[in-house]
């Protein structure tokens, strides 16, 4: 089909795909739709694999004991990368973006180069004072926090995420708070992002939404700006949990039967480029994961000289169903 690119996502994985599912650039030409590029206006960086956590939904398979972590000759060449074309978003992942040592100066390269700056935080990455002067820098160039924040019951969220995860993000909530962060009227931006927290998908945005809000608030006094809701994607350690327990086979048919035709117009790959820590194109941070850079040929952002165009091709696999589910990565 026009403008779609199937692979597998055995790639780099070594494991075979789930039985009986139809491959994902058939079910689009079944519902009449194509995946092509639209205007690229946002450029995520991928720090690297660097974590302080072991979460078992992470497709990266990020941890403490990973060293693939930007250099600052990498970071300079992004900064030249966004300086040549009109982003309007840059989001700054990982990982943990936090531990990354020069952090700072790939925020400070890139601060005025787009008018929407993200950055990603598991939250527990941003506790102890040695954060405080990273905390002073977001809120010197206005950065949107997005805050990983899998549930409201501590227990569930630490089965997810080890132990004693919940009680570390509760603190550098509340100091996001007192610092401006999800409060009204401050312009600080703090938003949630809301992963199940097993084999099944979230529930709709709006009824999450509504549900922390009110007990964040009620258990501790804790505010934000918005609330996202996305299904867990079956790659790195997700996969592999899930091959382990046997769940395999049932979540993908879970993501199959959740697909959601009119999310696919407002996907994010549309949009969106992924740079690697070490510097190369992806389509999107799950291609990234599988290895499959842009277009199927490494080119380093510090080769680019033109965006890829409206209509370019986007590498799908069996896991985009994970992004086409409900209400999908829009």
């Amino acid at each position: 089909m026009s403008g779609i690119r199937e692979m597998s996502t055995g790639i780099g994985t070594g494991v075979r795909e789930a039985s009986g599912v139809e491959p994902f650039a058939d079910a689009l030409a079944r519902h009449g739709l194509s995946l092509g590029r639209d205007r690229v206006h946002t450029l995520q960086v991928n720090t690297g694999y660097l974590c302080d956590l072991r979460c078992r939904h992470c497709h990266l398979e990020a941890g403490p004991d990973r060293g693939e972590v930007m250099s600052r000759e990498t970071m300079e060449a992004v900064v030249s990368f966004a300086r040549r074309f009109p982003f309007q978003v840059i989001d700054i992942t990982g990982g943990a973006p936090e531990l990354i040592p020069d952090l700072p100066f790939l925020i400070e390269g890139i601060s005025s180069l787009a008018p929407r700056l993200m950055l990603r935080t598991n939250l527990s990455a941003m506790s102890g004072t040695g954060r405080e002067s990273l905390l002073s820098l977001c809120v010197a160039h206005r950065i949107v926090l997005v805050a990983s924040f899998p549930s409201t019951n501590p227990s569930q969220a630490d089965a997810q995420r080890g132990a004693g995860v919940t009680e570390t993000a509760i603190v550098v909530l509340k100091r996001l708070n007192a610092a401006g962060y999800g409060v009204e009227g401050t312009g600080l931006e703090l938003d949630l992002v809301v992963n199940p927290v097993g084999a099944f998908l979230p529930v709709s945005q709006e009824t999450a939404e509504r549900k922390f809000r009110a007990d964040l608030l009620r258990k501790w006094g804790i505010a934000f700006n918005r609330l996202h809701t996305f299904a867990n994607v079956p790659l790195g350690r997700f996969r592999s949990w899930l091959l382990q327990t046997g769940n395999y086979e049932r979540y993908m048919k879970t993501l199959v039967m959740g697909f959601n035709p009119a999310a696919v117009e407002r996907l994010m790959c549309r949009t969106l480029l992924s740079v690697s820590w070490d510097g190369f194109l992806y389509d999107c941070d799950f291609n990234l994961a599988v290895g499959r850079p842009l277009g199927d040929r490494k080119v380093h952002v510090s080769e680019v000289h033109e965006l890829p165009p409206p209509g370019a091709p986007i590498a799908v696999g069996e896991y985009c169903y994970a992004c086409t589910a409900g209400s999908g990565f829009t």
